[in-house]
Formats: C-alpha cells, structure tokens, sequence
C-alpha cells in the first residue's frame, strides 16, 4: 500500500484526483470535476457557501469511487484559495466534512510540481525534454515556466481563464486587457536574455488539452488523454476552435468541452493565443499532465528518499 499515493489538486474551477502507482510510475484510477472553487470570488474576495459544498460533494464522490483514505491524500489548492480572505474556515470545512487536509501552495510550488509532471510526460512522450517553455493556464492564474536542461525559471502571473471572465465580460476590455498581460509576459521573457526560437513551447491545463481533444474529433465524453497527450496545437486551431464554439449552441459546446466550462473556454483560447504571439511559436505540444501528477510523483521521490 506504500506504494500507492492518492493525490488532489484543487483549483480555482476544476477538482482532480489520481490514484498513482509509485513503483511503476503508473496512473491506477483518476477522478476529474468541475466545481467552480472561485465563482464569485473576483466580487467578494471569498469561496462561497456554494462552491464550498459543490467540493464537499466532489470530493465525498472521489472517495468512493477512487476508493481512498482521505486522511492520508496528499491534497494541495491553488490560486482561488490562495486570494481568498476566508480560505482558513474553507479549508477547516473541508477536513470537517470529508477528512481530507489541503495545503496552500504558492505559485512557484505549483510551477515546480506541475514541471515535474511535465519533464516525465515528455519523456514518456519520447520529446526532448532538455529546452521548453511551459504554459499552465489555470482558473486564478497562469505559469509560465522557462526549463533549460536540469534548470529552469517560473513566473506566476495573476489571470486565469475564471477571474479573466468574470472581470471583463465585454470582450473589448479583455482584449486590451490581454495586451497589457502580453507586454508584463514579454517584459520578463526579456530579462531572461533568451533565445526563444531554441525552445519547444508545451502547454497543459483544460484549455490546450481542449483544443487538442477538439481537434483529433473528440468530446467531453470521448476524451482521452493518452491520445490526446503529446498532440500538436497550432494557431489555425485556435482559429478553428473559437469558430466552431461561436457557431455552436451551448449544448453542443457543453457536450463538447464539459459542464462547468463552456462559459470560460473562450478567453481561455484568447489567453492560449496571447502566449503563442509572445512567444512568436506558430505551434505548440499539449499534455494532460499537471499538478496533480506533479503532487503524486514528488510523494513517491520523497517515500523512496525515506526508504
């Protein structure tokens, strides 16, 4: 049983849970939900009474069907609990009503597990691993992570595809707003002194891996990340995407990206594509994996330190 951690990550709209084998670095069983943690956040500066019992019942739901012991997950929440001004009585009710303890992780924490993940990917993947930008979109913020060779730089800018929303619901200010985040994102690219055009540009998170899944003609209810894993994302399917999502009704969008995400999915692409055009990279490699994989493998490299 020591071999086998539980791992959770919560963010600011998805909940993630994976059953991971530390042995054979082996996924054994996942659970993945929309819970909406910020709704209402950008207003109130709180995780609401209602968001609060949609992870309740998620994680409730995961423990039954991943089939856990909540008191030994190793869980860890991002940036919605990260700003919120009542995230100590939110984390108190969680472990009241389900036993299971988050951690608050800050923005370079999230970087480094997240990057863990993502070297491992890659050489799963059989993708060097040895130059890469990393872009993980989030619900509260988004990373950008610089890995050159065994070092790497990452930085955690302050939108995500949830506050980004709920703050600017004109599409004229998002617009203007992204190009203000597109020169704070050059301006420490810049003081990197990198020559961009040597690095492979990788994302991972909802958005990229939506586009992907959208791309190889898969829904909401076919997706399927080891196919999906590795996928080429260029700017004409982005295009695509956006084109097909503004010609579609919302049931076909929900079908197509899940509940919980269609209303987001839009200024995800927009932020997708602002990172693309800083980079000045016409494609780019998507994968599944992320945090919660991240949280999982770096469990099972401190068990085997202790072993």
């Amino acid at each position: 049983m020591n071999n086998e951690v539980v791992s959770i990550d919560l963010g600011s709209n998805s909940f993630r849970v994976l059953k991971y084998d530390c042995l054979n670095h082996k996924v054994i069983s996942d659970y993945h939900e929309v819970v909406g943690t910020a709704d209402g956040l950008v207003d109130t500066g709180l995780i609401s009474d209602a968001s609060q019992q949609r992870v309740i019942k998620a994680l409730k739901q995961s423990i039954e069907k991943v089939n856990y012991d909540p008191s030994k997950a190793v869980a860890v929440t991002t940036a919605a609990m990260r700003k919120a001004s009542n995230n100590q009585e939110v984390l108190k009710n969680l472990v009241d009503n389900t036993g299971v303890k988050f951690t608050i992780i800050d923005g370079l924490e999230e970087a480094r597990l997240t990057l863990l993940a993502v070297k491992q990917a890659l050489k799963r993947e059989k993708i060097d691993s040895s130059k890469f930008i990393l872009l993980d979109i989030g619900g509260g913020s988004t990373e950008i992570i610089v890995n050159t060779k065994e070092n790497y730089v990452s930085h955690s800018f302050d939108f995500g595809i949830v506050t980004m929303t709920q703050e600017f619901m004109q599409y004229h200010d998002l617009h203007k707003n992204l190009d203000l985040k597109k020169v704070e994102i050059k301006k420490y690219l810049d003081s990197l002194n990198l020559n961009l055009f040597d690095y492979t540009f990788v994302a991972t998170a909802g958005t990229p891996t939506t586009i992907a899944a959208v791309k190889l003609g898969q829904d909401f209810f076919s997706y399927d990340k080891d196919i999906v894993n590795g996928t080429i994302v260029d700017l004409k399917d982005l295009t695509d995407c956006l084109s097909l999502i503004e010609n579609s009704t919302k049931e076909e969008i929900t079908n197509l990206v899940g509940r919980g995400k269609v209303e987001f999915i839009q200024v995800g692409i927009y932020i997708y594509r602002a990172i693309f055009e800083v980079l000045e990279k016409n494609e780019s490699i998507v994968l599944d994996d992320g945090l919660r994989e991240g949280v999982a493998i770096n469990h099972c490299l401190k068990q085997k330190c202790k072993g």
